[in-house]
């Protein structure tokens, strides 16, 4: 039944095209083994495992046991789901014996089903629970961090993850509150976070920053993806590609950042006699920036913030 629940919120995979050919499936690479480190609803997983010969293979990961459901609906021997982290890919393909792949996938964020289920706590559209765990089996909810968090850690949280400029007021708010009644749903922190926001950017809800913020916090997003991207680069096999989707500016510095230190190294003295095949070399090329057509915007505005960064192993070393 959970497969009525987990197919009830519709979701647009966003430049499901794009990123899939940005892991290059052709010639010999499609009886290669890939990752999508995001299933999500499986856009993405379904368009590569259509391209994959009957050699092929992909892992897919994900937190959500809504996802997982969703996965474990794919009947295809080529395909695996593990229900974790993206982070965890060195130990989980261990455990399968894999150590080399072919590409990479990530559709970074939250998804539109999460988004769009109240019961889920993520959105302050609907009043729901105040959860916003992707993993409901795990972990403490937002209502109970937000209950036992000192007002320095909220605020930095806010700040930091929210780029808030109102993370004081918001913090203080915060505790004030909680001491007359327990926060517990999402309209509710939604009304404090406004009452603390004096001013409100053009068509934007003062709340926004707040719960992404707090929700990135909650989930090691960002922590999450730098791990991920160290332990990917470690995997990926020469000419091997990552393609990788960011929604906002923090995630996507972090891509960008790791792209840029690895495809670049500190070159000798020109003066030297070093023939330019010895030269040192990064680990990393970079291929192509992608960002949503007018036309998938207009389809789905969900699309309008999403980067696609693409790059490929080179044979240059790790650092």
């Amino acid at each position: 039944m959970m497969n009525q629940q987990a197919t009830e919120f519709a979701h647009k995979t966003v430049l499901l095209d794009a990123a899939v050919d940005g892991l290059n499936l052709t010639g010999d690479r499609i009886h290669g083994t890939y990752i999508d480190g995001t299933f999500g609803r499986g856009g993405h997983s379904r368009l590569i495992l259509s391209q994959l010969s009957d050699r092929g293979r992909l892992i897919a990961f994900d937190k959500d046991p809504q996802a997982i459901a969703c996965a474990d609906q794919i009947q295809d021997s080529r395909f695996t789901i593990i229900h974790d982290s993206f982070a965890s890919v060195c130990s989980s393909l261990s455990e399968l014996g894999i150590d080399r792949v072919d590409g990479i996938l990530l559709d970074l964020g939250i998804s539109s089903p999460q988004v769009d289920d109240a019961v889920r706590g993520f959105s302050f559209r609907s009043d729901g629970p105040l959860d916003m765990r992707m993993d409901t089996t795990r972990g403490i909810s937002a209502a109970d961090w937000l209950a036992t968090e000192s007002e320095e850690k909220i605020r930095e949280v806010i700040k930091e993850y929210g780029e808030e400029r109102f993370a004081f007021q918001i913090a203080k708010a915060i505790i004030a509150c909680r001491q007359v009644e327990p926060i517990t749903r999402t309209r509710q922190l939604a009304q404090i976070v406004a009452n603390a926001v004096k001013t409100r950017e053009k068509g934007k809800d003062p709340a926004t920053r707040t719960f992404q913020a707090i929700r990135i916090h909650i989930n090691q997003e960002l922590e999450d993806l730098k791990t991920g991207l160290n332990a990917g680069l470690s995997l990926l096999g020469y000419q091997g590609r990552f393609s990788i989707i960011s929604f906002h500016s923090l995630e996507d510095r972090i891509v960008k950042q790791f792209f840029a230190s690895n495809s670049s190294v500190i070159q000798p003295d020109r003066r030297l006699p070093i023939r330019a095949v010895d030269l040192p070399q990064p680990p990393l090329k970079l291929i192509e920036r992608i960002k949503p057509s007018d036309a998938e915007v207009s389809a789905n505005p969900r699309a309008r913030s999403a980067i696609l960064r693409i790059s490929e192993r080179t044979q240059g070393e790790v650092r």
